[in-house]
Order: C-alpha cells, then sequence, then structure tokens
C-alpha cells in the first residue's frame, strides 16, 4: 500500500496536488481529520480490493489543533505498520498566498472577524509546523502555474520506479530566482556564456551547436569534473540517511545554455550508479 499526506498553507496548491493523484489512480480524501489516518490506513488494506491499494489524504489547518500537534505521533503509527507512506508540504510565500486569495475571493480558512487574512495565513504556518517538519518532499509554488505544479507532482511523487530516494537534478535561471526546495546549488554563471554568440543565443543546452560550443571550453570541462565528483561521493550517503528527495540545482543567468548543458551531462552520469534520478529544467519552455 502507498498513501500520500497532502499538506501545506491554503493558497498553496493542495486541490490541484489531489486531483493530479485522483487522476493517477489513488483514492483522494479532502481535509481528513488527522487522528483518523492510522484507522484509514487499517481499513483501506484489509477492505481494499486493489492488490497495491493508493491513497492521497489531504491534512490541513481546517483540523483540530490538537489533532495537528499529534500527527508525528500518528504518522509513525501508521509508517509501523509498513505502510509506505509520504509527506507532500505545499507552500508559497506570503505574498503570493495573498494575491491569490484576493484574486479567488476566498474566504481563508482561519480568518475571522478578529483575524485579518495575513494574520490568518501566518498563524497557518504555526499551525502545520509538525507536518512541515516531518515533509518528506516540500514544493515551494509561488512561481509555478497550475501546469508546472501538476508536472512537478507528477515527477517527483510519481515518477518513482523503484523505493530509495529519488534525485532530481534540476537547471534553472538566476534572474528568475532560485529553487526554494533546493538541497544542492551550484551556480555556473563564471562560465563562457553562448548567448554572446548570436547564431547560439536562440538554442538552448539540449542543441548539438550548444553542447559541441561548451564541451570545447576547459573551464566547463573542470566544473563539470568537480561537480560530478562531489555528488558521486556524497549522493549515497544522503540516501544511506533515509533521504526520501534530494534536488540538485544546476544554475546559470537564464537557465537556458550552460546550466541545461550541465544538468544533462550529470543527469545522464548519476542515472548509471543511483536509482530514481531525474532530470529536470525549470525555465526551459
Amino acid at each position: 500500500m502507498r498513501m500520500i499526506i497532502v499538506s501545506g498553507r491554503s493558497g498553496s496548491g493542495k486541490s490541484t496536488a489531489l486531483n493530479v493523484l485522483e487522476d493517477s489512480g489513488y483514492y483522494c480524501i479532502d481535509n481528513l481529520p488527522a487522528g483518523l489516518l492510522p484507522e484509514l490506513a487499517e481499513r483501506a488494506m484489509i477492505h481494499t480490493e486493489l492488490a497495491q491499494p493508493l491513497v492521497a489524504v489531504s491534512i490541513d489547518a481546517r483540523n483540530l489543533p490538537s489533532h495537528l500537534s499529534r500527527f508525528p505521533a500518528l504518522l509513525e503509527e501508521v509508517r509501523s505498520r509498513h505502510i509506505q507512506c509520504d509527506v507532500l508540504y505545499l507552500d508559497a510565500d506570503e505574498e503570493t498566498l495573498l494575491k491569490r486569495f484576493s484574486e479567488t475571493r476566498r474566504r481563508h480558512p482561519l480568518s475571522n472577524a478578529n483575524r485579518s487574512l495575513a494574520e490568518a495565513i501566518e498563524d497557518e504556518s504555526q499551525l502545520l509546523g509538525p507536518i512541515a517538519d516531518l515533509a518528506d518532499l516540500k514544493v515551494n509554488t509561488t512561481n509555478l502555474n497550475l501546469y508546472q505544479l501538476r508536472d512537478t507532482i507528477k515527477l517527483r511523487l510519481l515518477n518513482q520506479p523503484e523505493p530509495g530516494t529519488a534525485f532530481l537534478v534540476e537547471s534553472f535561471g538566476f534572474k528568475r530566482g532560485m529553487p526554494v526546495d533546493a538541497d544542492l546549488v551550484f551556480d555556473v554563471r563564471c562560465l563562457p556564456n553562448p548567448y554572446w554568440k548570436p547564431e547560439l543565443r536562440e538554442q538552448s543546452g539540449l542543441d548539438q551547436p550548444v553542447i559541441d560550443y561548451l564541451a570545447a571550453q576547459p573551464d566547463v570541462e573542470e566544473m563539470y569534473q568537480d561537480i560530478s565528483s562531489y555528488l558521486l561521493k556524497w549522493l549515497p550517503r544522503f540516501a544511506a540517511s533515509n533521504r526520501a528527495y534530494v534536488t540538485i540545482a544546476i544554475g546559470c543567468t537564464g537557465g537556458h545554455h550552460r546550466s541545461v548543458y550541465l544538468t544533462e551531462r550529470l543527469g545522464q552520469l548519476l542515472q548509471q550508479s543511483l536509482k530514481n534520478v531525474q532530470v529536470r529544467h525549470r525555465d526551459l519552455s
């Protein structure tokens, strides 16, 4: 059996996450009282007609505070029954959450006549602290649109052919900000930039002319060797420490050339020695 617990502050994308999981064959329950988590897991194992039951539940600030504070013990009880249980925590910065509520004109579950929307969003972070602290995967949705969030959930949660640590090697552009969920960040902006070659500017690190150009640069090769040596040595130790997800982010200025080229090479290298290695290019459209 596999269970996914979806949590996060209101407006961060929990409904979208549940929709993706439902479309992928999960039986989904929104706003489950946290205290019922062990009972749900037991009933799903006993009564399901599926050989491998898939269940996803949303647990958020609509729960009783006493139930949320007990979440660590409840999660441990579920996992003690040998159930694969992943905790996904979604969040966004407060400015973005305020904007989303203003656009949808929905009421925040914690707001009332004596508590403003901004105060409710801040209080929600405190209430959900016990869940956020135990999250296997945290996704910041501040800069993600609906389709990007769907793709991220499919890639990180559902594209795992084998159990164990899921590694993501991701390229990005600093001009759009660093990935806030990255565990390791490598800055490659010091390398020669194909952008300044007019014939390469509109291409990316996936195109052969850019690949040939970067492969011929000694600094690029030296950077690749240094990063690859570090990752090959230390990523297995991340896996040995029972980390469920590790994100390695490679950043250049725009996220189109140098970071894409190195991410592809590093992803291919790591796939030879590690399981569950995924490659993503955040800023390539």
